[in-house]
């Protein structure tokens, strides 16, 4: 006697998978930034990334390449809205919105933009751990899957020089950045970059966790370090913007559905 027959597969074609969208004009990319650039601040907001005025993600506009979108200065996380969004051009000055920006941070963010034609979005802020690993001088070690993925793709600005930020300084924070995609900037913090907001938000998120990791390994004890071949074949698998964009959609999710108010 024969049992019931199994189901059949479904066809792959019709199971659902997330990838980046295409969009049809420059204003639907632009309202589609600026929603996940709210969305992002947001979510540094819950994870307690923000400390003060500090703190800033910026996205290029997709029709003015040398203005990018960014948060008010002053204006908690948690409150962003798209409607709040500033648009300032390379030299800082606002051009479409309400509100000042952090000139100081933003000369950071115009350069590194500047520098790199590819990078769409740039986010730095004062996390903990990234704060704690900056203190150090140290990059990312090997030791985790997560952290394979800034394997010889992230560098350390060696100096710190105070708050006042100078065209100069940004152009050498982006030197050091060269072409890879992150930074440790020595007594201050982190800064990471990605052709989405999505993948620079989930390279900062992946970076915070990978730097408590190692400061919590090396507090226990010797942490054990990843081979160089597998390392790299391990950033190779999980190192790029499309794999970040992908792990950052359970995060998009979450903050669009829980927090609608974001969007208006």
């Amino acid at each position: 006697m024969h049992g019931p027959t199994p189901p059949l597969p479904r066809p792959t074609g019709r199971l659902r998978f997330a990838m980046p969208p295409k969009h049809e004009t420059l204003d639907d990319e632009r309202r589609h930034r600026k929603e996940r650039l709210a969305g992002a601040l947001r979510i540094f907001g819950r994870l307690g990334f923000e400390d003060g005025v500090s703190g800033h993600i910026t996205v290029r506009d997709p029709e003015f390449s040398d203005c990018f979108w960014v948060n008010p200065f002053g204006m908690p996380f948690g409150h962003v809205t798209v409607s709040d969004l500033v648009m300032a051009n390379s030299e800082g000055q606002v051009v479409d919105g309400r509100y000042h920006v952090n000139q100081a941070a933003f000369t950071v963010h115009a350069q590194v933009h500047a520098a790199r034609p590819d990078v769409v979005a740039v986010a730095h802020c004062h996390s903990v751990h990234g704060r704690a690993l900056a203190a150090l001088g140290d990059l990312l070690d090997p030791i985790s899957q997560e952290s394979c993925a800034f394997y010889e793709d992230h560098a350390l600005y060696d100096s710190y020089t105070g708050v006042t930020v100078t065209p100069e300084e940004g152009r050498r924070i982006a030197a050091a950045l060269g072409s890879g995609k992150a930074l440790v900037l020595r007594n201050h913090g982190m800064l990471t970059v990605g052709d989405s907001v999505d993948a620079a938000a989930w390279w900062f998120l992946s970076m915070e966790r990978s730097a408590q990791v190692q400061l919590t390994a090396r507090a226990a004890g010797r942490p054990v370090l990843i081979g160089h071949r597998q390392a790299v074949a391990t950033r190779e698998q999980l190192g790029g913007d499309l794999m970040a964009w992908i792990n950052y959609q359970p995060l998009w999710q979450d903050i669009s559905r829980s927090e609608p108010d974001l969007l208006s």
